[in-house]
């Protein structure tokens, strides 16, 4: 009987390829949590210093005499000129020694100039800096929501993969059971044909043993009238029906001997496949506990890894604020742009070798998977080719056996036929037609051993003479020339033959 389970290879398989989905949805995680725009620090007022040199000097312009002076800044401000196009580099930083002290002059306009070039200056400087935060988060996203998309159709690949698997596996499991069915009630027909034909062997000597008894009765009847010489011809012929009648008993008794120990094999192959069958489920049942019981482990496993990263993620934001927050009263601006620099370059590499990494393990799964189904499919696809070659040698070898028996049989029933027609001839040679019964019929039905005695004779006629006439001649004809085939000869063994007076 074959063994159902799955291989051992095939479990490996599949644990190993349940292994690797779960670490790429977790690194895929990571990724997405790494990757994510970060929480924005504060924007950091830079001071530049210029001197009154780098300002240009606003053309001379006549004083008028007004009513206040509150609007003296307004046409100040009007006057004031762009001289160049707004940068968005940021504005290099001038190393200067600490100024001296300015005493102040009281210049109105030239105040206000430096005031709103100041101003200017700080926007453009702002604006540039918010230009390449926002370039740097939505390059982020971009490759965030990319490796997300990948990782998705990768992992419908993974589980179409496995659905199409399991799906073949059922199928596979449906036409075997198919074909188990088919051969057990290919069994159970045979079985039930060999019972069927036991059955009639036993009831068709059942009643030839009556038949035999009655026949034998009639015979001694019949006979006790007639000669000593016939009477002993008639007790060697009972003798010999005694003898062929016990080895046919013995032969029946092997025969049933033989049957009763081939239903007892079936009844145990029987058994032990239903005992195989409970203990498959039993081992399937504990299988699938324990597999139930790693993936909720390796979920929970999952699960915690996420959260904690999410956690940590969040506390290292958050500390990194506030470590931000306390550098940036002491650092100044040309370390910060070396650290920013120095940690953006670090967090690319970073994010560049996780990428690379997760990348490498998705194919390195795809390729194991697709090599495992290749290869499942190819030693499928084998195993279906020789059960089919099996099956159809099988079914030939049936078909033939079946073809050469049925041609043996009708070869036996036609020498059988020839010898019971020439079983008649010779009766009908041997038979005295008594005198008087003209147009008058008989039928005998003759009963052979293997040797061709008369074992009995049944004679069916409403004319007694016709009767004993009849069964004389059957009698006196013996014995019979039996075919040597075994087949022909059992077929010959029994013969009816009619009877009609001239």
């Amino acid at each position: 009987m074959k063994d159902f389970k799955k291989p051992p290879a095939k479990e490996k398989t599949i644990a190993l390829g349940f292994t690797v989905a779960v670490h790429v949805v977790a690194i895929t995680g990571l990724l997405f949590l790494g990757m994510s725009k970060p929480v924005e620090p504060p924007k950091q007022i830079k001071m530049v210093l210029i001197t009154p040199e780098d300002l240009i000097p606003p053309e001379p312009v006549p004083l008028e005499q007004t009513d206040s002076a509150e609007t003296a800044h307004e046409k100040v401000a009007e006057q004031v000129q762009q001289t160049a196009e707004p940068s968005v580099e940021p504005a290099p930083i001038i190393p200067v020694a600490p100024p001296s002290p300015i005493t102040p002059k009281p210049d109105t306009n030239k105040a206000l100039q430096e005031a709103k070039a100041e101003a200017l200056r700080q926007a453009e400087q702002q604006a540039a800096e918010k230009a390449k935060t926002d370039a740097v988060n939505k390059a982020k996203i971009e490759a965030a929501k990319k490796a997300k998309a990948d990782a998705d159709a990768k992992a419908d690949a993974a589980n179409k993969a496995k659905a199409d698997a399991a799906e073949k596996a059922k199928a596979d499991a449906a036409n075997k059971a198919k074909a188990d069915a088919a051969n057990k009630a290919k069994a159970d027909a045979a079985n039930k044909a060999k019972a069927d034909a036991a059955n009639k062997a036993k009831a068709d000597a059942a009643e030839k043993a009556k038949a035999d008894a009655a026949n034998k009765a009639k015979a001694d009847a019949a006979n006790k009238a007639k000669a000593d010489a016939a009477i002993k011809a008639k007790e060697d012929a009972a003798n010999k029906a005694k003898a062929d009648a016990a080895e046919k008993a013995r032969a029946d008794a092997l025969n049933k001997a033989k049957a009763d120990a081939a239903n007892k094999a079936k009844a145990d192959a029987a058994n032990k496949a239903k005992a195989d069958a409970a203990n498959k489920a039993k081992a399937d049942a504990a299988n699938k506990a324990k597999a139930d019981a790693a993936n909720k482990a390796k979920a929970d496993a999952a699960n915690k890894a996420k959260a904690d990263a999410a956690n940590k993620a969040k506390a290292d934001a958050a500390e990194k604020a506030k470590v931000d927050a306390a550098n940036k009263a002491k650092a100044d601006a040309a370390n910060k742009a070396k650290a920013d620099a120095a940690n953006k370059a670090k967090a690319d590499a970073a994010n560049k070798a996780k990428a690379d990494a997760a990348n490498k393990a998705k194919a390195d799964a795809a390729n194991k998977a697709k090599a495992d189904a290749a290869n499942k499919a190819k030693a499928d696809a084998a195993e279906k080719a020789r059960a089919d070659a099996a099956e159809e040698a099988k079914a030939s070898a049936a078909k033939q056996a079946a073809e050469e028996a049925a041609t043996k049989k009708a070869e036996a029933k036609k020498i059988a036929s020839t010898a019971k027609r020439d079983f008649e001839n010779k009766v009908k040679r041997a038979w005295d037609i008594p005198n008087g019964s003209s147009g008058q019929k008989a039928t005998a039905r003759v009963t052979l051993s293997d040797s061709g005695a008369v074992q009995s004779v049944i004679v069916n006629s409403s004319d007694p003479d016709m009767k004993a006439s009849v069964e004389a001649a059957v009698r006196a004809a013996a014995p019979y020339p039996m075919p040597s085939d075994p087949d022909a000869r059992r077929e010959a063994r029994t013969f009816t033959s009619s009877f009609t007076a001239k």
